[in-house]
């Protein structure tokens, strides 16, 4: 003859006042049966004490859980709803099973126990009550009287009916409460994903996900890993930042950052950041697929850009930007140090080390869409990548020289079995890749050639 344990409702009691007031009114309604059936001569004056006893039992039960619920909540509700089947079963014994009384204690009891912990509670329950009632037998002299006066009938019924209303009302206010928490707790999660979506675009990619997911804690740490390292810039990028105004000038950075960016993502390259132009990658972490596999994507992912800028130049030059952008590169393979830099209040994850260096003085000996890579990045990607020996060169902070290479292009795309055709001229700018055309494609390709060409003989006959 217990009550329900929810989730807190707006405007209502805390969950041991709303049980305990729950439990008073169980006991008064079996009080109450009890008061009623010996006024009516029912019942024998010897049970009367079970009237005291029923209307100071919840108190005492009330003390017992504030005492033991706070570090077992669960195990004290069961065994308090134990303690009520135990009742239940008692005063059927002692109420002689009459049949009214008896029936609404037992409703009472499953109504209970549903509410507290569903079909599995009411079923133990109810053993327990089945229990308590061959233990009462068995010790006392059972008289049954199955038979109920009007009166007691009427006042089980009434009072049962009472608490059910009232316990009832609770848990619907606990479930439209419930609903209202729910419907706040989505909301904040919504909030917090539209704000993480916001703070991830500060982030890599890579960096975002192991945070988030809790494979990097957010403290100042650092290790050391092998990395490729890359740097880049634009050639000649100050000289046009003076011609331009600076919406156009903005544009233009942000879509040639924009599209570097989905190709350092495409070879799962970690951005570190962007300064002006700039742009620094590096490979190795927070994962890591080898250091030969790293190179390799790292040096895939600096062709891929040389490649592209003949589409961005193309872009440009419609805009009214005639002047031929080109990119210079860097790349170094080695240890360096890498993690949270910083201060306990704002952090940067970034790398820092001799070779760092060394691929930022690189890509600043590079020329206009060249890339350079160090002789530990070359040893990785020669048996895949045709590099220039360009042979060493002075690199301050440096006290030895330094041996370099020119990246030519994939072995694969080199010689008779090239995969793409490349030509740029005044007016004209074609990058054909025939190993990234799809099949259904082909034909739209093949049109368009053949479109361009025809313009082209209409206009040399003109």
């Amino acid at each position: 003859m217990n009550a329900t344990t929810s989730n807190r409702p707006h405007a209502l009691p805390a969950p041991p006042l709303r049980e305990y007031y729950s439990r008073v009114l169980a006991y008064i309604a079996v009080a109450a049966s009890i008061a009623a059936g010996t006024h009516a001569q029912h019942f024998a004056y010897s049970i009367l004490w079970m009237v005291p006893y029923a209307l100071l039992y919840p108190h005492l039960a009330h003390h017992l859980s504030l005492r033991f619920k706070r570090n077992h909540p669960q195990r004290t509700t069961l065994a308090l709803l134990f303690v009520d089947a135990l009742h239940c079963g008692a005063a059927l014994a002692l109420l002689g099973f009459s049949v009214v009384p008896s029936l609404m204690c037992l409703l009472t009891l499953a109504f209970s126990s549903l509410v507290i912990g569903g079909l599995r509670h009411m079923g133990l329950a109810l053993l327990v009550a089945l229990s308590g009632t061959l233990l009462s037998c068995a010790l006392i002299d059972l008289q049954i009287n199955p038979q109920s006066p009007a009166l007691v009938s009427l006042v089980s019924i009434v009072f049962t009916t009472l608490y059910i209303c009232i316990t009832a009302y609770f848990v619907h206010q606990q479930g439209l409460r419930l609903a209202q928490v729910r419907s706040e707790i989505k909301r904040e999660q919504e909030k917090a994903a539209r704000l993480a979506r916001n703070l991830a675009k500060y982030l890599s990619p890579q960096v975002w996900e192991s945070i988030f997911s809790g494979k990097k804690s957010v403290r100042l740490e650092t290790q050391r890993k092998k990395l490729t390292v890359f740097f880049s810039d634009i050639k000649g990028f100050t000289e046009l930042s003076e011609e331009l105004e600076a919406e156009a000038l903005t544009d233009l950075l942000n879509s040639y950052l924009n599209e570097m960016s989905k190709i350092c993502l495409k070879y799962g390259g970690t951005i570190d950041k962007f300064i002006g132009d700039s742009v620094m990658v590096f490979f190795g972490d927070p994962s890591s697929k080898g250091a030969k596999k790293d190179a390799v994507a790292a040096v895939s992912m600096a062709i891929a850009m040389r490649k592209h800028m003949k589409v961005l130049r193309q872009q440009w030059r419609s805009q009214g930007i005639t002047k031929p952008l080109e990119i210079r590169m860097g790349l170094n393979t080695g240890y360096c140090t890498v993690g949270n830099f910083g201060a306990d209040t704002r952090m940067d994850y970034t790398i820092i080390g001799r070779d760092v260096n060394l691929a930022s003085r690189l890509e600043s000996a590079a020329e206009a869409g060249e890339i350079l890579i160090s002789h530990e990045t070359y040893s990785l990607v020669k048996d895949l990548i045709m590099c220039r020996d360009k042979g060493q060169i002075g690199v301050k902070g440096f006290t030895r020289p330094v041996q370099i290479y020119q990246v030519v292009d994939f072995r694969r795309d080199l010689g008779a079995t090239s995969s793409y055709v490349e030509h740029e001229l005044p007016g004209f700018s074609m990058y054909l890749d025939t190993n990234g055309i799809q099949n259904f494609d082909k034909e739209r390709v093949i049109q368009a050639l053949h479109q361009a060409a025809e313009k082209l003989r209409d206009k040399v006959i003109m």
